[in-house]
């Protein structure tokens, strides 16, 4: 019994302290605001729950894309109201404009149903309070791409403007193989988030691969365009190269192989094929070279990882990396870095592409992304 009276008496306890907090905030902010000026950023009054929405988002997405499941997504909402809570009493008023107290009270009441209500729902106040990456029930569970697809599907067709959304599906589109919805995903993100190298690039990408081998102009159009934006994208100028050869137009296409091989630091995976392609471009498309020695590529890619474990690197290159272990049929050495590419970048949103590789690779996500 006195056992029971404890795990009775602590929720009630919480809740009791946490609504005399939320009372005391509401009547102090209340107090200070009338007659005065209240929050804002410019001519409008700022909405207080931004932020949290924003966050809220954020999970959503990252319970979508499959770095949440379910109940990880659950504990990670009953945290974010853990932070409305404590949001009420900390925030701070800047002078711009008057209200009056009786639309300052509305807002406040609802602000603190809106904070009771959500806690009421999603949280647990017998939890003691702990780092969501410490919680041994949030490790990663091994998410099945098609049904990570068909959830952050569900969530466009409902939200259609939800940028993070089609920047998460475009790539798993590509590695299912259905690059007609991926072209239209990359059109989308340009259309929402503007033109780039990269994404031009990736829908350059999605459009020759669903060509299978026949071409396409708009591709050509995206890729110049996104070379000449930026001298130093070496992907649009590999794929220029590439078209080039087909195409039988082995003058422009050395230009392009020299260029990506000046912008090479002497350790990519991509270098070794480079220069094959340059050889052969100025040999009039006569390859005369012996086939690629596959111990000198495992030797680059080598170097490539000496590199990154020891000096580090930005993320497209551990993506890189792991996407070369995997082509070399060596899963483990593809884990591994993974998982340092996590340790390097632990915040889920810079590893979109590295961690949708590594999904449909089949790799074990890392549990303490955020």
């Amino acid at each position: 019994m006195p056992r029971l009276a404890d795990k009775r008496l602590g929720p009630m306890i919480f809740w009791s302290i946490a609504i005399a907090v939320t009372a005391i905030a509401c009547a102090a902010l209340f107090y200070a605001a009338a007659g005065r000026t209240v929050n804002a950023t410019g001519t409008e009054l700022a909405d207080p729950n931004d932020h949290f929405r924003l966050a809220l988002l954020g999970i959503e997405a990252d319970e979508q894309s499959g770095k949440l499941d379910a109940e990880q997504a659950q504990a990670a909402r009953g945290e974010l109201a853990r932070e409305m809570l404590r949001g009420q009493a900390e925030s701070q008023p800047s002078p711009v404009r008057e209200l009056g107290r009786v639309p300052l009270l509305v807002g406040l009441m609802a602000v603190a149903a809106l904070s009771l209500g959500l806690y009421a729902i999603l949280g647990r106040p017998d939890l003691p309070a702990q780092p969501l990456a410490e919680r041994s029930e949030l490790a990663v569970q091994s998410m099945d791409l098609a049904d990570a697809i068909a959830r952050i599907e569900t969530r466009l067709a409902q939200v259609p403007d939800d940028l993070r959304g089609w920047q998460v599906i475009a790539p798993a589109y590509l590695e299912q193989g259905r690059f007609a919805d991926a072209a239209n995903a990359y059109r989308r993100i340009i259309a929402l988030g503007g033109p780039n190298p990269d994404v031009q690039t990736d829908l350059a990408e999605a459009l020759l691969l669903q060509a299978d081998g026949a071409g396409s102009p708009e591709a050509m159009e995206l890729l110049q365009a996104a070379a000449q934006a930026d001298g130093t994208h070496v992907r649009s100028r590999l794929y220029l190269a590439a078209e080039m050869m087909r195409t039988g137009d082995f003058e422009t296409a050395a230009r392009y192989w020299q260029d990506v091989i000046g912008l090479a630091q002497g350790d990519e995976a991509w270098l070794l094929a480079a220069r094959q392609g340059l050889a052969v471009a100025q040999n009039g498309g006569v390859d005369t070279a012996s086939p690629p020695d596959a111990e000198l590529i495992q030797n680059m890619v080598a170097g490539l990882a000496d590199r990154l474990f020891s000096e580090g690197g930005t993320i497209a290159e551990w993506t890189q990396l792991v996407r070369s272990y995997l082509v070399l049929d060596d899963r483990e050495s593809a884990q591994k870095a993974y998982d340092a590419a996590v340790a390097a970048y632990p915040a889920a949103f810079d590893r979109g592409d590295l961690d949708t590789l590594a999904l449909g690779a089949g790799l074990t996500l890392d549990g303490d992304t955020q």
